[in-house]
């Protein structure tokens, strides 16, 4: 509470507080964010242009699936993208990216398997 005196622990002028509760957020707060539009034509011209060759390389060792393969990857991507925090960013987009690949796969084949249980009880 404000006393309208101008020292001591209540000092200052009497105003009115703001009734609108919500403070107004400003564009620049948004900077830096994914939108849809930007997502998507990433997406696209990463499947039209495919993966880089370090990439597929990054991907190779984390095929292996040991320790040391991991943190040699990470080290490779850290010497072609400039920083750690981009190097440990594109190691765990390539594995979600290795992941959905398998999991693509794997429906695929459950598809095909349906199929062919299908053919097999027609005769």
């Amino acid at each position: 509470m404000k006393s309208g005196i101008f020292v001591g622990l209540n000092k200052g002028f009497i105003v009115q507080k703001p009734t609108s509760g919500k403070k107004r957020v400003r564009p620049a707060y948004r900077k830096g964010r994914l939108g849809k539009r930007t997502k998507q034509v990433r997406e696209i011209v990463r499947e039209m242009a495919g993966s880089s060759h370090y990439e597929r390389r990054i991907t190779e060792m984390l095929k292996v699936g040991t320790g040391a393969s991991g943190k040699k990857a990470l080290k490779i991507a850290k010497k072609r993208l400039g920083t750690m925090r981009r190097a440990k960013a594109k190691r765990n987009e390539l594995e979600t990216l290795m992941q959905a690949m398998k999991h693509v796969t794997e429906h695929k084949d459950d598809k095909e398997h349906k199929t062919h249980k299908k053919e097999d009880k027609k005769p």
